[in-house]
């Protein structure tokens, strides 16, 4: 296979053609090439096609400038190397003569280049080195030959050159004038890249705006949808409630009448003498409205507590459970004087029940008067009903127990 490359025997880095290789001849006085089948590695950057040679120098471009996507067209570059010298340059070799006796001084580098390499931890005459052996032309260059060349046993060891041929390697610097070019042209560029990525930034944020935008009006209907729902669900639990109330109460008023037909000695009415429900309905706009009994008294009462302090659930709940307290003591044992009796003074009877707008009437219902100047509420014996207090019991326990008692 025809070589594609030159590689220094002193160095070991590869060129891409015979003018590379003198010039590098010229820099660091190395003499033994070789051709190679390896070719030049050619990694292009894809933000500012800067080509780098080696893997630490894209590592190192990347690290100053933030670029981290490279094209590999090492493939590409890669052609059969001429070896035919340059006709100036073969005239100038054969013309040329070593002295032995020739002065040899430290070679010239980039001394920005050389503090950065030194910054980097590497010593005086390593940095030197590398950077006159490998072109002094980038940091990474210089940082790549110092990968190479690690092992090398006089790495450490300042470089020398002639000082003829320093003189000829010196290249002339840019004057002012060019410099404030340059510098004025890479700030242009650094500007327009600065406002294009500003841009586009601005275009991903509005982007991320409008998403975010449709993603809370989403979530705000689904909301308003489920509270739709809910508050349909509770509708229908309220009517379920009352439905069941409706039923009970009838249910009751019919054993209560069947009781009284009993107790009177009657026989029990016969379901074929009910009227049909067509003559009631005529009939039901001339009957005069019947009182509340004290069951719906009751219930509505609690309705109107809860209604009242809707936002405290908990403290709804515990008075309650502390009216229950107070019906089912009297209950149990109607002559004790002292489960009949309530001081306003309490300091557990006003926070629990007394604060609460309906905690005193619901007593009231139940047959508690306020005596001693409303200081205090009280049960008289011959008052005591205890169908009443069982059917408050009740009420009190189905409105625990209920979650949807009195939302709506």
């Amino acid at each position: 296979m025809a070589g594609v490359s030159l590689q220094c025997g002193d160095c070991g880095t590869l060129l891409k053609s015979v003018e590379e290789a003198q010039e590098h001849a010229e820099l660091t006085s190395h003499s033994n090439f070789s051709e190679s089948t390896e070719p030049v590695l050619n990694l292009v950057c894809s933000t500012c096609s800067k080509p780098c040679r080696s893997k630490t120098e894209s590592d190192l471009h990347t690290k100053r400038t933030g670029h981290t996507e490279f094209s590999d067209k090492t493939a590409e570059a890669a052609k059969p190397i001429s070896l035919e010298v340059p006709k100036g340059n073969s005239e100038s070799q054969e013309g040329g003569t070593s002295d032995p006796n020739e002065e040899m001084v430290v070679p010239d580098v980039d001394k920005k280049l050389l503090e950065e390499l030194e910054s980097m931890g590497f010593s005086t005459a390593r940095a030197t080195r590398a950077l006159h052996f490998s072109g002094n032309t980038s940091l990474e260059a210089a940082a790549t030959w110092i990968e190479n060349h690690e092992n090398t046993p006089d790495i450490d060891e300042m470089p020398l050159v002639s000082a003829v041929s320093k003189a000829k390697a010196s290249k002339p610097s840019l004057t002012p004038e060019e410099t404030n070019a340059i510098l004025k042209d890479l700030r242009e560029k650094a500007r327009k890249k600065k406002e294009e990525e500003e841009k586009r930034t601005e275009r991903e944020r509005e982007k991320e705006r409008i998403r975010v935008g449709k993603e809370l009006l989403e979530a705000k209907r689904i909301e308003e949808d489920n509270e739709r729902k809910r508050l349909l669900a509770l509708r229908k639990a309220e009517k379920e409630e009352e439905r069941r109330a409706r039923e009970r109460i009838k249910q009751k008023l019919e054993e209560d009448k069947a009781e009284r037909r009993r107790k009177l000695g009657l026989a029990p009415e016969e379901p074929s003498t009910a009227k049909p429900s067509a003559v009631v309905e005529e009939k039901k706009s001339f009957l005069p409205i019947r009182p509340a009994t004290k069951t719906e008294q009751m219930r509505e009462c609690l309705r109107s507590l809860k209604q009242n302090h809707k936002e405290d659930d908990a403290r709804v709940k515990r008075a309650f459970q502390t009216l229950l307290t107070y019906v089912g003591n009297v209950a149990r044992n109607p002559a004790e004087e002292k489960f009949r009796k309530i001081r306003f003074s309490n300091a557990a009877f006003q926070e629990r029940v007394g604060a609460l707008k309906g905690g005193i009437e619901f007593l009231e219902i139940c047959g508690f008067e306020k005596i001693d100047g409303g200081e205090v509420l009280f049960l008289p014996r011959e008052k005591v009903d205890i169908a009443v207090l069982n059917s408050a019991g009740f009420e009190l326990d189905s409105a625990i127990k209920n979650p949807f008692f009195g939302v709506l």
